[in-house]
């Protein structure tokens, strides 16, 4: 598993949800993007301000929650 460093958590930021670099964007939101059928593309047309390492992150941070493994977030 690759270093999640673009994932945070934060009980002030989304109630403590996992999110991209702090801002107020939740992974849930990313991978329910994907899961709803739309491209990478579409989600960073979408949101500008997101990056592909973003949603490529956010993806392998869902799948290794998946299994049920702790994972060490960054601090913002």
């Amino acid at each position: 598993m690759g270093q999640l460093n673009r994932i945070t958590q934060q009980p002030d930021v989304m109630g403590g949800k996992a999110c991209i670099r702090g801002m107020r964007v939740t992974v849930g939101m990313v991978v329910g993007q994907i899961g709803a059928g739309h491209s990478i593309d579409e989600v960073l047309a979408d949101y500008p301000y997101l990056e592909h390492e973003d949603i490529m992150q956010a993806l392998r941070y869902a799948a290794w929650r998946a299994e049920e493994r702790e994972v060490m977030l960054a601090t913002a």
